[in-house]
């Protein structure tokens, strides 16, 4: 009789097994030390929302129609996302590949680099995606007063913060050394975070800086926030803020799974 040959399981290019596993072990650690990484997250952008809202909230009325006070506690949201995405994502992957070794431990096991780009941009987008609500709820507690909407900010906040993690990845896996990530932070991070409408509206920049600011997907973030607490939510506007964030995530996230493959691969 003629064997009968049993059809090969056909492996997908990212095995949600694999990536779980990854995730799975970064929650464990991260069980370690949640309370100095929760505690940086969400006190620096509610000390911006204090300083600033209630600062110059006493000198300024209101912007673009806005009370300052919220126009601050929403705009912060973004701060308070790239603050615990963009720099979990540079420093914790560099250090995992370069001094930890760790990502060489998982690659000894069924797990590619793609899957392992993939479970940190997840499990650090879901933790940027709850620290983002911080000075949200500040605001809240002193009298903001949001749309049904603002119940989407936490979904805002994790493609947000899955986006800026991809981008933190696609630096570690270019950078030489971990002093690289001065000129990064200080050249394009800060630069996104002074530009995205936080603190006052980009329409007051000039018109070359306006435009630049409009690319930058942390404004995108800032818009989508408020609308949803507390402006109202513009389908067509939103999807374009919406399709930017995305788009800059998913561009980042390529290149990150191919700067990192250089790093790690042979």
């Amino acid at each position: 009789m003629t064997a009968t040959r049993r059809p090969r399981r056909r492996m997908h290019r990212i095995e949600p097994a694999a990536v779980f596993g990854v995730m799975s072990r970064d929650m464990s650690v991260f069980g370690r030390y949640w309370r100095t990484t929760t505690f940086s997250s969400i006190v620096e952008p509610t000390i911006y929302l204090l300083a600033f809202g209630f600062g110059f909230g006493a000198l300024i009325t209101q912007v673009n129609g806005l009370d300052y006070e919220q126009f601050v506690g929403t705009g912060v949201v973004a701060t308070a996302v790239l603050f615990s995405a963009a720099f979990p994502g540079m420093y914790g992957t560099f250090l995992k590949y370069r001094f930890q070794r760790t990502y060489d431990a998982f690659l000894a096991a069924p797990v590619d680099v793609e899957e392992i780009a993939t479970a940190e941009i997840l499990w650090i987008g879901i933790r940027a995606g709850v620290y983002g609500n911080a000075p949200l709820l500040v605001a809240l507690a002193f009298g903001l007063d949001p749309e049904p909407t603002a119940v989407l900010v936490p979904l805002i906040c994790f493609v947000t913060g899955m986006a800026f993690v991809a981008f933190g990845v696609a630096i570690a896996g270019t950078a030489n050394s971990i002093d690289n990530f001065s000129y990064i932070t200080s050249g394009v991070l800060t630069p996104m975070f002074l530009t995205a409408g936080t603190f006052f509206p980009i329409s007051s920049f000039p018109a070359a800086i306006e435009a630049i600011a409009h690319a930058n997907p942390l404004y995108h973030c800032v818009q989508l926030v408020r609308d949803a607490v507390v402006v109202g939510m513009d389908p067509l506007a939103d999807l374009v803020h919406l399709g930017v964030i995305v788009a800059f995530g998913l561009v980042m996230w390529r290149i990150g799974i191919h700067q990192l493959r250089r790093k790690l691969i042979d």
